[in-house]
């Protein structure tokens, strides 16, 4: 009865083979020890003839008339090459080789088989090719696993066995195997690694592909210059263009003849800066006719921070763009017709005053202020391009200077002169300080620095923090005051109403001698909403 490699553990002294003082090497499960011979791609391998050389040069090293390269397998020996004999594979279990596997050496050596228990009733040793010597240097996989052996065979008995140089030798040729061995297997690991990444990146594409043609907006990429490569299904749909026909700067063409420098001038800027593309155009749809549309992009940046490609996609935003012109329309009708109301007001006061004369004085007022307020809702309401104002609707130094226009008189805006920092207004803050800083021209003039010729006023606006803006209203060159008012009016009334009740701010009165100093502290989140939050201009 034929033994196994597992019962041999203690019958290789039995015969007189020296052993090295290496441990076994670790026990591997059948499917891992499968998995790793597959790994290998020995199919066809023997025909190749790529181990042939190193198995004729075993044969010579040793004087053998045979030398084998083998693989042994669960159920056979693989012969990868062979010199000497005929045969492809042998069964497992006359399988000199697995014998190797086990063994506590590298190197198994069999000096007469016939007085070996474990070979003697080999039928290779009762038969051809009549096996009495053999020689087999272990060959492992990286992972340690054994995979066979390169042996000889001689059917001479060799008392002697190997020589040391012949011994070391074999093993020097063993691991020559695992390399060659070991360079098909990284090849076949390459060549199925890029196999899974193409197909993995197919795989992407693909699903990219179908999420691009579900989204409701056109999509597309282009290369990290800027070529046009990929449109989505939407892009075609809307545009009726072939597949194709728009790649590369074809796609300029599609917008209208009016936006093409400036979508042209704001992608070469993306593309010079990798800042993120937005813009608003007309593109040309399927009927001929041109639809707004939402321009976006963004680059795609490797690790290193290189643009790699550019996503972008553009939105039907048409019957928005259209609504929000014909809001923006009869807001501007709306707050034309509001100033309207103002001068109604006006006029109504003035006849009034008319039929009263005694009401001459307060009327007169209560015009002025009107008006005051008239001019600051003229210059933050919605205008139309003709009749937007030349300063920005969003700044203070703006509104101030059509408060003050009244006052300038023939010196150029020189009486009434604002200074230091610009701040934000808007449609909430622009009636209370329209009002508070009417109320304190109003006083200059009746009373203060401007009811004389020489006079005049400054204006500083200090934006001290995130937090605050001081305004420091300072009276020069008017008539010398000799001591303070006792008594507080209307008008000063009602500049504490605009400034600390309104704006939530602190007012502070100074009235020295040369002229009043107005010190104001209002917060700057009072001037005007952060974006996005007031109304639609």
């Amino acid at each position: 009865m034929d033994k196994t490699p597992e019962d041999d553990a203690t019958t290789c002294h039995d015969v007189g083979v020296g052993m090295a003082d290496t441990p076994a090497p670790a026990s591997t499960s059948k499917a891992d020890r499968a998995a790793v011979i597959r790994a290998y791609d020995l199919a066809g391998y023997r025909d190749s003839g790529q181990l042939d050389d190193l198995a004729a040069f075993a044969s010579e090293l040793c004087g053998t008339p045979i030398a084998l390269v083998s693989v042994v397998e669960e159920e056979t020996q693989q012969f990868l090459a062979t010199i000497g004999i005929d045969a492809d594979q042998t069964p497992r279990d006359t399988s000199f080789c697995a014998h190797v596997m086990v063994g506590r050496a590298e190197t198994m050596v069999v000096p007469d088989a016939r007085r070996d228990v474990r070979f003697a009733d080999y039928s290779l040793v009762k038969g051809p090719p009549h096996i009495r010597f053999y020689a087999g240097a272990r060959l492992l996989s990286r992972e340690g696993v054994p995979l066979g052996a390169i042996c000889v065979i001689s059917p001479e008995p060799r008392s002697e066995g190997l020589t040391a140089f012949q011994r070391r030798g074999l093993e020097v040729l063993a691991t020559a195997v695992m390399g060659r061995l070991q360079d098909r297997r990284v090849r076949r690991e390459h060549e199925q690694a890029v196999e899974a990444s193409e197909a993995r990146v197919a795989d992407s594409e693909q699903r990219f592909r179908t999420l691009a043609d579900t989204m409701p907006q056109m999509v597309w990429s282009t290369l990290p210059d800027g070529f046009h490569d990929y449109y989505n299904a939407r892009w075609y749909d809307f545009t009726g263009m072939p597949d194709g026909s728009t790649d590369g700067e074809g796609w300029n063409g599609m917008f209208h003849a009016d936006d093409q420098d400036r979508a042209w001038a704001r992608w070469r800027h993306s593309l010079a800066t990798g800042e993120p593309y937005q813009i608003e155009y007309r593109l040309r749809h399927r009927d001929g006719t041109y639809r707004w549309v939402l321009g976006r992009a963004l680059p795609i940046r490797d690790a290193e921070g290189n643009i790699t490609r550019w996503f972008g996609t553009c939105t039907d935003i048409h019957e928005q763009k259209l609504a929000l012109e014909e809001r923006e329309i009869v807001s501007q009708e709306l707050s034309h017709r509001i100033k309207n109301i103002f001068a109604v007001i006006s006029g109504l006061i003035a006849f009034a005053a008319r039929s009263h004369p005694g009401f001459g004085g307060i009327a007169s007022d209560l015009r002025d202020r009107i008006t005051a307020l008239g001019r600051a809702h003229d210059f933050v309401r919605p205008h139309s391009p003709q009749s937007r104002p030349k300063a920005r609707q969003d700044s203070l130094h703006g509104l101030l200077g059509d408060l003050f226009e009244p006052y300038r008189g023939n010196q150029d805006g020189a009486r009434i002169q604002v200074i230091g920092d610009d701040v934000p207004v808007d449609d909430r803050s622009a009636t209370p300080l329209a009002l508070l800083f009417h109320e304190l021209a109003t006083n200059a003039a009746k009373y203060g620095a401007l009811s004389i010729p020489t006079g005049h006023v400054e204006l500083a606006v200090h934006r001290a923090d995130s937090e605050m803006v001081k305004l420091f209203w300072q009276e020069k060159g008017g008539p010398k005051l000799e001591a303070t008012p006792d008594h507080s009016g209307f008008g000063s009334q009602l500049v504490e109403l605009s400034a600390v009740r309104q704006l939530g701010g602190k007012v502070r009165r100074d009235w020295q001698r040369d002229g009043l100093v107005v010190t104001i502290e209002v917060p700057l989140a009072a001037f005007s909403r952060p974006p996005g939050t007031g109304p639609c201009r």
